[in-house]
């Protein structure tokens, strides 16, 4: 098992990243979360925490700037009916205190807001996850972000929903109202609404 790749950045985008590390290159598939943390490392270094899906047809790496964010990766994908990508997408869309908060709540409608979860999902996830998590801890985890222009920023978005397995001009229309009203948006801000609008 890897628990986490320490190396140079060698590309970044917001679903996923590749550290290069002693001359090999791992592709880690990452949340929004995780990749506005990405800005905040020194340059040309990184180290993200590490959870392997080994499956029949592939083999997996998920990278988590925190372990905090991990386990809630790794506590969302032991509830049934939640794959690893699902997984991905609700911590993209929400955030692991956002995640915890909503968990010891009770409430399901931020769930219900993720693409592919309904009402039935979300209740599940509440009722397997209640009190597994500690929403102290996570109360430090936040996201951060830098600005970048807006013309990249709709590229980056569109990039991000396309990987999550949206279809790219489907996604336009959305990402093109949600800059028009907004045009001063960060790229996870933007994907975050996206998802929430698709």
């Amino acid at each position: 098992m890897i628990e986490y790749v320490k190396g140079r950045m060698a590309e970044k985008n917001p679903a996923y990243a590749v550290i290069e590390c002693a001359g090999v290159g791992y592709f880690l598939n990452i949340s929004l979360n995780t990749y506005s943390h990405l800005d905040n490392c020194p340059e040309g270094d990184a180290k993200l925490f590490v959870h392997q899906v080994i499956r029949e047809d592939a083999h997996l790496l998920f990278g988590f700037f925190s372990k905090e964010e991990r386990n809630i990766f790794r506590k969302l994908i032991s509830v049934s009916g939640i794959g690893a990508g699902t997984a991905r997408t609700i911590l993209s869309s929400m955030g692991p205190a956002q995640v915890a908060a909503a968990v010891e709540s009770g409430d399901a409608s931020p769930f219900k807001n993720v693409k592919g979860i309904g009402l039935k999902t979300a209740q599940r996830i509440i009722l397997e996850l209640k009190g597994k998590i500690d929403a102290e801890a996570l109360a430090s985890v936040s996201g951060s972000a830098q600005g970048t222009s807006a013309s990249g920023i709709r590229t980056e978005a569109l990039d991000a929903l396309e990987i999550l397995g949206f279809v790219r001009r489907s996604c336009e229309k959305a990402v093109d109202d949600i800059l028009a009203d907004n045009p001063s948006i960060t790229v996870e801000n933007l994907i975050k609404q996206a998802l929430k609008n698709l």
